[in-house]
């Protein structure tokens, strides 16, 4: 096939490679070939330290020969042409294509042809086209991050969020296994101090994300962690608002706040110190355990438990004044029990300490005397007065006092319908076998208890017997044993 004597596609005469033994040539035959071993000889041997060289082998347009020279020295190095009679002996080939070659095997060598070429785009640059999709690229990507920061600052911020109320519950932190109960913080003065951990920071995300206070979960997680949160937050319902940034829920989930929730509890006359906590962590007010805790450990500086002391939660038995309280869910257990350890101060007004005193009693054993009248009378009027009166006459006799409350109060029960097995339960609070007051009171008595212990009624009455409620008093056990037979139960 005739080739026209003009350059070629990549600077070379089309017909260059005829009549010196290139395929193609009319003279061409594969035994004029030379071998690898004649092209190590000839000009086409590698230099030790290859040097970029820019070899004519296509007509380059200036922003090529540009780009071209810009190729960094090791980019590109010399490869022998076997066969080729290239003015140069050279030719130019990709780095990486002779990574792999041993130079100084022949028969690795690359395989020969005329030319290999540099893509340029690989270091030039993208062109009209590129550029305006890595431009499209860039504003996309822009658009996105722009978008996430914007709903973070939303939801942490508050910002244009639907306003809403909620009640959220805050669980106190309950650590297991090997849980930590404290963090070390540093004070005011840079000191390393331990902080107890009271909340779990996963429960207060997830208890806010339900509720729909916040929309991200994880972004609460990490502003907690920075703001300290988990020592920060108390245990708690409160009443929380999608207005509030994130540094204001935390905050307002603290005790004292106006967002915390408060529980209206009555405790009637005559219940048990168990009664009562057990009536407030019903309430999420407290939890039973850390009330009773805080009962036998706490110091509590009244007048009244002076003589009482620390270690155990029966000391409290009595004091705890039956009424009507307000409290904060989630309240700290020593405070709760402060309001109505500051309930009980109010109503032992000096005349009461005084009655007890002018009655040889101290003020535990006034209020166990109550606490017995408590738990014995009804409704009826002058009823309490005259159980005062039974108790004073038999105390001044050395006669146990006999009364089944007691018994109730040893078993936790509150029936009258005791076997002879339960009266005879060797306790000190069995009041059937053991004489004078039992060693605490039995239940909160109210103030008409209290103060007919102050005030009794002046009789000659020894025993009483109850029915429906109605108390019957007489002088004697036969009277009594007489009126049980004609009102049985």
């Amino acid at each position: 096939m005739a080739r026209k004597n003009k350059k070629g596609k990549y600077g070379y005469p089309e017909d260059a490679g005829l009549d010196r033994g290139v395929p193609g040539g009319e003279d061409y035959a594969p035994d004029a070939v030379p071998g690898p071993e004649e092209a190590l000889t000839g000009g086409g041997q590698l230099t030790a330290e290859p040097e970029k060289q820019i070899v004519n082998v296509k007509k380059l347009s200036k922003k090529e020969r540009k780009a071209l020279e810009a190729l960094p020295t090791k980019v590109v190095r010399e490869a022998p042409t076997v066969g080729r009679d290239l003015k140069s002996g050279r030719m130019l080939v990709y780095d990486s294509e002779l990574d792999e070659v041993d130079y100084n095997d022949p028969r690795d060598l690359p395989e020969v042809r005329d030319y290999l070429p540099i893509r340029f785009r690989r270091y030039g640059r993208l062109g009209i086209g590129g550029g305006v999709l890595y431009a499209l690229f860039v504003i996309s990507i822009s658009i996105v991050l722009a978008c996430f920061v914007w709903m973070c600052a939303v939801d942490v911020l508050a910002l244009n969020k639907e306003e809403a109320n909620a009640i959220v519950t805050i669980l106190p932190y309950e650590p297991t296994g090997d849980m930590p109960v404290t963090v070390t913080r540093e004070d005011e003065d840079g000191n390393p101090v331990e902080m107890p951990i009271k909340v779990d920071i996963d429960q207060v995300a997830d208890a806010l994300k339900n509720s729909g206070i916040i929309e991200y979960k994880w972004l609460f997680k990490i502003f907690s962690s920075f703001s300290h949160a988990n020592i920060k937050i108390d245990p708690g319902t409160y009443d929380l608002n999608t207005s509030y940034d994130y540094r204001a829920l935390v905050t307002k989930m603290q005790f004292g706040s106006d967002s915390q929730e408060i529980t209206q509890v009555t405790f009637p006359e005559g219940f048990s110190m168990e009664q009562i906590f057990t009536l407030l962590e019903q309430n999420y007010v407290c939890k039973k355990d850390e009330l009773y805790e805080a009962a036998a450990n706490y110091d509590f500086e009244y007048d009244f438990l002076a003589d009482l002391p620390k270690g155990d939660a029966s000391r409290l038995e009595g004091f705890l004044f039956p009424d009507t309280y307000e409290f904060y869910q989630g309240e700290d257990p020593a405070v709760a029990i402060s309001r109505f350890l500051d309930n009980t101060k109010n109503k032992l007004t000096q005349d009461i300490l005084d009655g007890f005193a002018k009655r040889g009693l101290s003020i535990q054993q006034g209020m166990t005397m109550a606490s017995l009248i408590e738990k014995e009378s009804g409704a009826a009027e002058g009823e309490r007065e005259n159980m005062a009166s039974v108790i004073y006459n038999r105390l001044a006799a050395n006669m146990p006092l006999g009364l089944d409350s007691t018994i109730n109060f040893i078993k936790g029960t509150s029936t009258f319908d005791l076997t002879t097995e339960d009266l005879a339960i060797d306790n000190p609070y069995n009041t059937y076998l053991y004489q004078g007051l039992p060693p605490g009171p039995i239940c909160s008595p109210g103030l008409a208890s209290i103060q007919a212990v102050v005030k009794p009624a002046s009789t000659n009455y020894y025993y009483w017997y109850s029915v429906d409620g109605v108390s019957t008093f007489f002088n004697s056990h036969d009277e009594q044993l007489a009126f049980a037979s004609a009102h049985p139960y």
